[in-house]
Order: structure tokens, then C-alpha cells, then sequence
């Protein structure tokens, strides 16, 4: 995983595998490193909206394009939750937050169509509440063989409720 709101993941798939926490934006590469040392073992990256749609851009449309064996998940809720909620490249244009209390006046970066863009042959999105959608989503993602790629909205009920209508 990289840091952020989505780097607790490693911790509750560590039951049967090993976790790793990399530097903002970084995941991609240490899969990708992994991946060469063994491509025996299944690898499942996970980010956030804000390692993936600012400072790990680069390295997103990388993984892509190769198509590394792997399951990309990007946990998206819209916000910087870490530095206390600062908006990120995915926040709605005119949500508010701490930093933008006028409203964001960006354009949102939609992070599904970027995976299509950067030639993803699996791209999904799924809800955080819609479990049972969520693990068929996520099982399907994870048999394509390639970059499967799910986009997961989620809320974050102390610097963003509500703002995905749920």
C-alpha cells in the first residue's frame, strides 16, 4: 500500500500473506519490483485517491500500461483524511473542506476512466457499503489476468459525510 486512509489494508489481509507500507504514490513500484522476484504469488496493491490521482500519476499509468499481474484497488473518499482534509484531485468540484472552504473549484480526476486511458483491460467501481457487490466486483478484478483495476468510493464520515450521497 502506499500512506493515507487506505494504508491500514495490508493489516487485515495479513492473515495468510505478507504487507507492505510504501512511500506516498510508491505502491506501483514495489509491485512491480515484487512481481519480477516471483510471479508465482498473487499481488494485490492497494491506494488511495490521493497516492494515485496526485503524486503516484505517473507511477498508476505505468502499472497499467504494463499490465503487471495484479489487483489495483484505490480507495477513494474524495479527501486528504490524513492531513486532517485537505481536498484531493478526486474531490467534487465545490465540495468544501477544511482547505477549500470556499468549495474546490478543480476539476475532478475520475480515476476509472484514467485506468481506460492507460489501456486497463479490467476497470471497475464499486461502493464501500455495497458489500456483497464490493467482493464480486473484487473477485472478478482479481481473476483477470493483467491489472485488474477497482475503484473503491468510500465515505469519510469526518472530513467528508455525505459528500457521495450515501
Amino acid at each position: 500500500s502506499g500512506i493515507g486512509c487506505s494504508s491500514k489494508a495490508p493489516t487485515y489481509f495479513l492473515n495468510k500473506a505478507h504487507g507492505f507500507n510504501s512511500v506516498h504514490g510508491r505502491m506501483p513500484s514495489i509491485a512491480t519490483g515484487a512481481n519480477m522476484a516471483n510471479r508465482d504469488l498473487t499481488y494485490i496493491g492497494m491506494s488511495g485517491d490521493g497516492d494515485s490521482a496526485a503524486i503516484g500519476l505517473g507511477q498508476f499509468a505505468h502499472v497499467v500500461r504494463r499490465r503487471l499481474n495484479m489487483l489495483y484497488l484505490v480507495a477513494n473518499n474524495g479527501v486528504y483524511g490524513l492531513t486532517k482534509g485537505q481536498y484531493s484531485p478526486t474531490s467534487r468540484t465545490g465540495s468544501r473542506t477544511p482547505s477549500s472552504t470556499w468549495g474546490s473549484v478543480e476539476h475532478p480526476l475520475n480515476a476509472a476512466v484514467f485506468a481506460l486511458g492507460a489501456g486497463a483491460r479490467f476497470v471497475a467501481r464499486a461502493g464501500d457499503v455495497q458489500i456483497k457487490h464490493l467482493v464480486g466486483v473484487l473477485k472478478r478484478a482479481r481473476a483477470h489476468k493483467g491489472t485488474g483495476f477497482v475503484e473503491i468510493i468510500q465515505n469519510c464520515i469526518v472530513y467528508n459525510d455525505g459528500v457521495f450521497g450515501y
